[in-house]
């Protein structure tokens, strides 16, 4: 009787493939770490570096904002600063858009 039994019949099964759940583990914890290191930690540092240059603006400081204009600090409050961008013209910003501060005598040089 074994003889009529199809070769294809009787081979075994084939081995089960390993798990691959190890495998989608190590590349979630490895595009994690990608993501922490190459996006959000460097970001974070510039958004520390951001709040103390905001928390440090005085009088006098000479600053560029996000939008371009240059101009020096005559005024400061809890969150504007009213920069002078030429004689006679004061101009108020939110704090927060304060890009840069700038080495002092950039606005003469300019």
């Amino acid at each position: 009787m074994s003889f009529f039994i199809s070769p294809a019949l009787a081979a075994e099964a084939p081995a089960a493939a390993p798990d691959a759940g190890m495998f989608n583990i190590l590349f979630l914890v490895g595009f994690g770490l990608i993501f922490y290191f190459f996006m959000w930690r460097p970001q974070a540092k510039r958004a520390k570096e951001h709040k103390n240059l905001i928390a440090n603006l005085a009088k006098g400081d000479e600053v560029i904002t996000a939008g371009g204009i240059i101009g020096k600090v005559i005024r400061l409050s809890d969150d504007y600063v009213v920069l002078e961008v030429s004689e006679g013209t004061e101009l108020k910003f939110q704090k927060a858009h304060v890009a840069a501060e700038l080495p002092k005598g950039t606005i003469k040089g300019i």
